[in-house]
Parts: C-alpha cells; sequence; structure tokens
C-alpha cells in the first residue's frame, strides 16, 4: 500500500505509517510469520541506524585530525581564533577580554562581549582538563555533534513524516558536507544548530503534534518545559539571533493546540520554558550592564552586522565579504567612535544602521534583495577557496532540488504530506522562512544559512521517501500482483 502523504505527518497514528506498510504487504500471512517479519522491518531499521550514526561520527573525527592541534583561519572560520583566543584568556584568570586590540573594535584588556559567553566557558572548560589542545576539544565537538545532530534530524523526520523519512533525513545529515566541516570548528555553528533542531522537536511535542500525542503527567509536562527551555537557553547564549524566532515559535504551539482540550498542559511547559530563559538572560544583563556601565542584553554585536551590511559603500548590491581593495570593515567604523566602549559603540552602528534604512529605503530593499544570491549560493565561484567550493557543491549544491521538492510536496498538491502550519512540518517551514528573512533583512552569508540547512534536510528526506513510494507505486502496477507483494514483503514496506 502507498499510503497518503496526510497519513504520514500531523494525523493519528503517523509514527506508525511506515509498519502500517509493512503489515499491509503481509496481509494474508500467518500471525507468527507476521510478527518475525515486523520484528526483522525494526531490527533493519535499528541497524541503518546505527551504521548511519557510526559514519557520521567517523567523518567528523577525520574532518578534527584534518584541521589538526592548531588554530588556522580556514575559509569560514575566522572565528575559532577569536574564541581560542578568548578561552586561554579566560583559563588565565583575564576573563573575558583579549590582550591585545581585537576585532571589531575591542581595545587591549577592555571588556568584550561579541562572543558567546557560553561557547567560551565550553572550550576553556576543556582545556583546563585537557590542556590547550584544540585537538581534544575537536574530537569531543565531533562525537557529541556527529551522534546528536542526526538523531534529531531522525527525530524531526518521524515526527513530521514517517519512520522512512527520518531515516534518510538522519543519514544526509550524517554525509552532509558542510556539517563536517564545521563539527570540530571550534565556533558555535554546530552546537547551535543541535539546540535550535531540539527546540523545534520539543515544541512540536509540547503542541501534541509528535509521536508522544499528549502530554501527561505534570511530571512529563514540566521535563518537556524544561527542555524546550534549556535548548532555548542553549540556542540564545551560542548565538542571540534566535530570539527573533522565540515567539514565532510559541505562537505556533498555540496555534498548533488550538481547539484542544488540557489548555494548562499547554499553558504551563510554554511558560516553564520563558521562565528558564528569562532566568537565564537577566543575570548575563546584569553582568554586562555592571561591566560596560549600559545595558546590554546578550552580545554587542547586532549593531555591528547591521550597520556594515546596509553601509552605503554596498551602493544597491550586497557585498557578503568586503574586496580587500575596496575597504576593511575597520575603516567603515566613523574615527569619532573610537572613544566609545564595545556595548555603546554597537548601540550607536545599530542606530546609524538604521538610519542607513531610513535614508534610502529603496536601497535597503535593493540590499536585502541581492542578499539572497548570498545566502542561497550553491554553485561554485571563482572567488571562493577550493576547500569552500568542494564542501558547497558536495552538500547544498546536490541537495537543494530535493529541499526544495519536499519542502513544496509537503504543502502542494493532492498528494501533500501535511494538514497545513498546524503541523510538525508546518512548524518547520515557518522556521526556513522567519529565520531566512531575518538574515536576508540584516546580513547573509552561507554560513548562517546552516540552521536552515538542517531543517530542510528533514524535507529532503521526505522527497526521497516520496520518490521510493512513488517509484514502487509505479513498479507495481507493471508487475503481477503475487511478484509484487513478494518485493513488497523483501523490502518491508
Amino acid at each position: 500500500m502507498i499510503p497518503s502523504v496526510r497519513e504520514g505527518a500531523g494525523e493519528p497514528g503517523h509514527d506508525r505509517v511506515d509498519s502500517q506498510d509493512t503489515e499491509d504487504a503481509l496481509e494474508g500471512a500467518p500471525v507468527p510469520e507476521r510478527r518475525l517479519a515486523m520484528r526483522a522491518h525494526s531490527g533493519k531499521a535499528l541497524a541503518w541506524l546505527i551504521v548511519i550514526l557510526a559514519l557520521s561520527v567517523s567523518l567528523r573525527i577525520g574532518a578534527a585530525f584534518f584541521l589538526g592541534n592548531t588554530v588556522g583561519e580556514l575559509p569560514g572560520t575566522a572565528d575559532q581564533l577569536s574564541y581560542h583566543a578568548l578561552a586561554l584568556r579566560l583559563l588565565g584568570g583575564k576573563g573575558f577580554s583579549f590582550g591585545e586590540p581585537w576585532w571589531p573594535a575591542t581595545r587591549a584588556e577592555a571588556p568584550t562581549a561579541h562572543w558567546s559567553f557560553l561557547y567560551t566557558v565550553f572550550l576553556s572548560g576543556l582545556y583546563a582538563l585537557a590542556g590547550s589542545a584544540p585537538l581534544v576539544a575537536r574530537l569531543v565537538q565531533a562525537i557529541v555533534v556527529g551522534l546528536v545532530q542526526p538523531l534529531l534530524a531522525l527525530r524531526l523526520g518521524i515526527d513530521a513524516f514517517g519512520k522512512r523519512a527520518g531515516v534518510i533525513a538522519a543519514a544526509l545529515t550524517a554525509v552532509y558536507a558542510y556539517f563536517i566541516y564545521y563539527a570540530p570548528v571550534l565556533m558555535t555553528e554546530s552546537f547551535y544548530i543541535c539546540a535550535v533542531l531540539g527546540s523545534l522537536a520539543l515544541a512540536i511535542w509540547i503542541a501534541g503534534r509528535g509521536k508522544a500525542r499528549d502530554s501527561g503527567t505534570r511530571l512529563t509536562r514540566a521535563t518537556l518545559g524544561l527542555g524546550l527551555g534549556l535548548s532555548l537557553v542553549t540556542a540564545v547564549l551560542l548565538r542571540q539571533v534566535y530570539l527573533l524566532f522565540v515567539p514565532f515559535l510559541v505562537a505556533w504551539i498555540i496555534f498548533a493546540r488550538r481547539g484542544r482540550r488540557s489548555g494548562g498542559a499547554l499553558l504551563a511547559p510554554v511558560l516553564l520554558s520563558l521562565a528558564v530563559l528569562g532566568a537565564t538572560i537577566a543575570p548575563i544583563t546584569a553582568f554586562n550592564t555592571a561591566r560596560f556601565g549600559t545595558p546590554v542584553l546578550l552580545n554587542t554585536n547586532a549593531g555591528f552586522a547591521f550597520f556594515w551590511a546596509n553601509h552605503p559603500i554596498h551602493g544597491y548590491q550586497f557585498n557578503p565579504i568586503l574586496p580587500t581593495d575596496l575597504a576593511s570593515y575597520g575603516d567603515l567604523i566613523p574615527a569619532e567612535l573610537s572613544e566609545l566602549n564595545e556595548a555603546e559603540l554597537d548601540r550607536e552602528l545599530l542606530r546609524r544602521g538604521m538610519q542607513f534604512v531610513l535614508d534610502d529605503p529603496l536601497r535597503y530593499a535593493s540590499l536585502s534583495v541581492t542578499r539572497v544570491p548570498a545566502y542561497f549560493m550553491f554553485w561554485p565561484s571563482p572567488e571562493s577557496s577550493l576547500v569552500s567550493n568542494l564542501a558547497r557543491m558536495a552538500s547544498f549544491g546536490l541537495l537543494w532540488p530535493l529541499m526544495l521538492f519536499g519542502l513544496l510536496s509537503a504543502f502542494i498538491g493532492s498528494g501533500r504530506q501535511t494538514d497545513g502550519l498546524a503541523s510538525p512540518a508546518g512548524l518547520l517551514a515557518l522556521f526556513v522562512l522567519v529565520y531566512s528573512s531575518i538574515h536576508l533583512l540584516t546580513w547573509a552569508l552561507v554560513r548562517y544559512r546552516l540552521p536552515v540547512d538542517a531543517v530542510l534536510l528533514v524535507f529532503a528526506g521526505a522527497g526521497v521517501d516520496l520518490l521510493a513510494r512513488k517509484w514502487i507505486q509505479w513498479r507495481a502496477g507493471r508487475r503481477p500482483a503475487g511478484v509484487d507483494r513478494a518485493a513488497s514483503v523483501e523490502m518491508g514496506t
């Protein structure tokens, strides 16, 4: 049987679609044979998952050894120089500061909040345990992310489209070149992506749209709320831009739960997660305020980014990386602002960046539109290094058609796979739209798109699964019924 795509997401029993297909293929067989076949089907799925996780970890460990025990500047990894230096300073008792003038405009020995506090503490802690050996940190990241990210892709795929789509999404995540490349890099990327995926998965469960459809006991509701809160905290402390998506996440949970009973079952975990988030941000804000003498919510980087991304030097065409013969980013900061501390400078640059928009809205609109190619770039470029071109072509360059096909087929056509925005796939699509819009309206780089890639791989898994189902259906129409049933049983479909 080829189940309708609606059967695979957001409907009661969707988590049993794959086993139901196997039962249908075995219709008429003796009960003992059915049970044996079902066990074999589950065993094969587990075996595939073990292979996927082993491959994922192995590839990332290989990348860690390739990067080695030194911290250099490879394409798209300049930030690891800052995190390495900052972690060593923190370990040496110097606090969050640099011993020399540092990017983007931080004076020597002055406090900085430009970089993630959470990741700096994590890296410093590893250095304290194993010595200042970057390779150890790379290996820890490679193993943790190599296991966690495919499992989260599996979870989202199962909740949105069914078991087979989830396994395919996990496999694609395991071999995605960008994720292999960034997993051992001493930057926030990989952990941030995992935190984002975790928050989406927990939101689906809280909304009652996952495999565990009812939140059940108070302990379970508390666990889900605490889990969502911790995942939001992790994501926001690694990259504060995720704060902008949190209201959309909460709104989706409420929307997806509409018309259902047990309003308290929804409200309690959501409020708990927001309380955890607020309780974490508040002391960091107080810490920053004491250091800079002015309120700073989390980090001092939004103003820099918005100012540079919309500076008149771009004209009407956005340059994701300014050519060295044109100007450096530091040169664009007005000299009269040099006496401001980092927090004051960030706030002033944000004000001036907003003024750029107000002075010429048409130019801002043009910049936002021309950020699209920089954000969704999938083709090789002569301006990129060999490593960048290979990573791009071996990941997004190969898979974007499947990502797009899976995304469109989930919502369009007679065989659509969801019940709309309230489905798990609806939340994933909402994240892709909102998160991409945030960067298109501010600063767009391929690296900033990676969390979106992680979610789109779930749609790619659904797309591959749908194509496989159609292929089996096409073959079934060309073969005798008995032969087709035997083939279906053999394939576990």
